[in-house]
């Protein structure tokens, strides 16, 4: 009877306390300081739609190349290791220090590298956003970069409670693997003309015999042992706080065959080892290849699925909106991910309300509880999708899974905490109550292999949870 009534007890205490917390967080709604001190606090769980290299901070990669006393473009301002022969206008590091000029070309630098400061007017945000990569990719490949990278993410995440990270990493490179015989992309070309899913399966088997005769498991294996794997424990990136796992990526705008290979190798690699959880697609799903190879990219990714069934796989899919592609562009994606493709989350997905049939397709994915991965600043900045525009209440409302990401928080000079803000400032239906469902969405739907370790992630962030909001009801009685 005294265990009984203990669990009343308890049950009422805490059904009084979620009252409490619910009418504070309804007292903050419009209030952006009060909200991002409250989310800052907050666990949030884990971050599943994160790439690596968009989500340093551009002053950490201009500071690597200060350092190293790389050269910058005085007009264009690309930087290199070292200027090139008879060519003007570039000029070392440490020449425009000594002449007082470095604090300014570090400030040209971030606007270059990030959104800062970007007007909305000068350029199209997407190319803004998509540019910046090929910038700092000289800081991002140096020596240690990765090492430094890595443990600049935890830091943040560690200091805005969050408990896991599944970062889009790097992509896997061998330069024994060639598909030299560029036939291949032809015949693939034709093939995804008719929609022949007999002749692309073929052609795909004779691809995949090719990379497997070229020892693709060696490469994959070395991979994993060498960038993942020594890099990951070396850094001791998980610990009592904190734990990170890795999706491999394969980039869409190459020829199909190469995509094709790299997919193979992306898998392979992520059948064999614990630390990478997943497979990805990216690059601009409006780049004239991307839209033109979309169907042939869902096959491929079926037919991957089939030889490693085990692996699991998000994709950027339905990163679109009105005007930026043809309406008729608008209506299949991210139904091709799902239903051919199979895709475990989706990313973005922010022309759900375009797609054909999309009543029956948001009631498939609620039924086999195939996540939403939602980039509220992502897709403001990108495609000027927010606010009402945005489908993240149709998600909602038909009870799709719903995890909330950062995308790319250094380029978009942005953490996942802005996100919580934004989330709760715009959508007046979605509760505390909702929302907390979200952060135990994001450790429940991430591709984390080891079941004990989701399990003593979610433990510790039921734990974290109590002590906070017990901390704020005393706080703000």
């Amino acid at each position: 009877m005294n265990k009984l009534l203990l669990l009343v007890c308890t049950f009422i205490s805490a059904s009084v306390n979620a009252q409490g917390l619910d009418k504070y967080f309804e007292s903050i709604r419009n209030n952006t300081a009060e909200l991002t001190a409250f989310f800052s606090q907050m666990p949030k769980g884990g971050d599943l739609h994160n790439h690596y290299s968009g989500s340093v901070y551009a002053e950490t990669y201009i500071n690597y190349v200060v350092q190293q006393d790389y050269v910058v473009n005085e007009t264009t301002l690309e930087v290199r290791s070292a200027p090139p022969k008879e060519t003007k206008n570039w000029v070392h590091f440490s020449k425009l220090n000594d002449s007082g000029l470095l604090a300014a070309y570090k400030q040209k630098l971030i606007q270059k590298w990030s959104v800062k400061d970007y007007n909305g007017v000068s350029y199209p945000s997407d190319k803004q956003f998509f540019e910046t990569f090929s910038g700092f990719g000289i800081a991002n490949d140096g020596p240690g970069r990765l090492d430094s990278g890595l443990m600049e993410l935890k830091r943040r995440a560690v200091n805005e409670n969050v408990s896991y990270i599944e970062t889009m990493f790097t992509s896997i490179h061998c330069e024994n693997i060639k598909i030299l015989d560029t036939s291949f992309n032809r015949l693939l070309e034709n093939a995804q003309r008719t929609r022949d899913e007999a002749q692309t399966t073929a052609l795909l088997d004779k691809i995949y015999k090719t990379v497997q005769d070229k020892n693709v498991k060696a490469c994959a294996a070395a991979y994993n042992n060498d960038v993942i794997s020594k890099l990951h424990y070396g850094l001791k990136i998980d610990d009592s706080l904190f734990t990170m796992r890795y999706q491999n990526y394969v980039v869409r705008v190459v020829p199909p065959a190469d995509v094709f290979k790299n997919l193979v190798l992306a898998f392979e690699s992520a059948n064999t080892c614990p630390l990478i959880v997943g497979v990805n697609i990216v690059a601009p799903e409006d780049n004239e290849i991307s839209m033109r190879d979309y169907w042939l990219h869902m096959q491929m990714f079926k037919y991957c699925h089939n030889k490693y069934p085990d692996v699991k796989y998000s994709m950027h899919a339905g990163e679109l909106t009105l005007g930026m592609v043809k309406p008729e562009d608008l209506t299949w994606h991210i139904n091709a991910a799902v239903r051919t493709a199979g895709a475990n989350r989706i990313g973005h997905g922010a022309d759900m309300a375009y797609e054909h049939n999309s009543y029956d397709l948001l009631q498939y994915m609620a039924t086999h509880k195939i996540p939403i991965e939602i980039n509220l600043a992502s897709n403001e900045f990108i495609l000027k999708v927010k606010d009402d525009q945005h489908p993240v209440t149709l998600y909602k409302e038909f009870g799709v899974p719903i995890v909330i990401c950062s995308d790319d928080a250094g380029v978009l000079r942005s953490n996942l905490t802005y996100q919580y803000v934004l989330l709760a400032k715009r959508y007046k239906d979605v509760s505390y109550e909702d929302i907390k469902q979200y952060v135990f969405n994001s450790i429940d739907h991430s591709f984390i292999k080891e079941d004990a370790v989701k399990e003593k992630i979610k433990t510790q962030l039921k734990e974290r949870f109590s002590d906070f909001e017990k901390k704020v009801l005393a706080t703000h009685k």
